[in-house]
């Protein structure tokens, strides 16, 4: 489960086996989010059943938590966290290609390095926005241990830092460059005008399915 905070663009990154229950979802929010920063004024999720389930709604409105669902066929409706299952992807298929098994040992170090690179809206990591400062960075240059658990330990953990700092900063320039490419200005809609929706994404029981359009429509917010 991936979660992105609005404001300082940090991650908590959980691993769950298989399809959670709507039930073990807030469960593992709860153990994971809720009881380090706070309950949320809102939270955009995808349509998955745990969050279009009766039991969430429920639970959301007794802890007066807004619920937004990103619309279908659009991801960019919840755009942080479809990129950063991107880039935590690119990152895993990269270094746990062999050991596919024990893809969820490494989550910690990529949701570290993931918080410690410098978003360019906000023009600071997501450690800074949320601590006041940027932990360090894991500086490698003590001196050796004398116990080889704790020495194997360290030479693991360096060996998965650096791969995973420099692979999520190169997926990162790779998605801006990607997603520059297909964006154009949006059109300057203005309340009163009256447009055509396009029948796509919508399923509707229509007579001839060469009219994609219907309306038209006015729009008042």
């Amino acid at each position: 489960m991936v979660v992105v905070d609005r404001f300082s663009k940090g991650c908590k990154l959980v691993p769950l086996k298989g399809l959670p229950t709507a039930m073990q979802t807030a469960d593992a929010m709860f153990c994971h989010v809720f009881r380090n920063f706070g309950l949320p004024e809102d939270i955009v999720s995808d349509r998955g059943p745990q969050f279009t389930s009766r039991v969430w709604g429920a639970l959301c409105t007794r802890l007066d938590i807004g619920v937004s669902l990103s619309s279908s066929h659009h991801p960019q409706s919840n755009g942080q966290a479809e990129r950063l299952n991107q880039d935590i992807g690119h990152f895993l298929r990269s270094y746990c290609s062999r050991e596919q098994h024990r893809w969820s040992e490494f989550l910690p170090w990529a949701e570290y390095a993931q918080n410690s690179l410098t978003h360019s809206s906000t023009g600071l990591t997501p450690f800074q926005c949320v601590l006041g400062y940027q932990p360090p960075l894991f500086p490698w240059s003590g001196e050796p241990s004398s116990i080889p658990a704790v020495e194997e330990w360290y030479r693991l953990s360096e060996e998965v830092w650096e791969r995973a700092h420099v692979r999520l900063q190169r997926a990162v320039r790779r998605q801006r460059i990607q997603a520059d490419r297909h964006r154009h200005p949006h059109p300057a809609y203005q309340v009163g005008q009256r447009m055509w929706l396009s029948t796509r994404n919508l399923c509707l029981k229509l007579p001839c399915w060469k009219l994609k359009f219907i309306g038209p429509f006015e729009i008042i917010r």
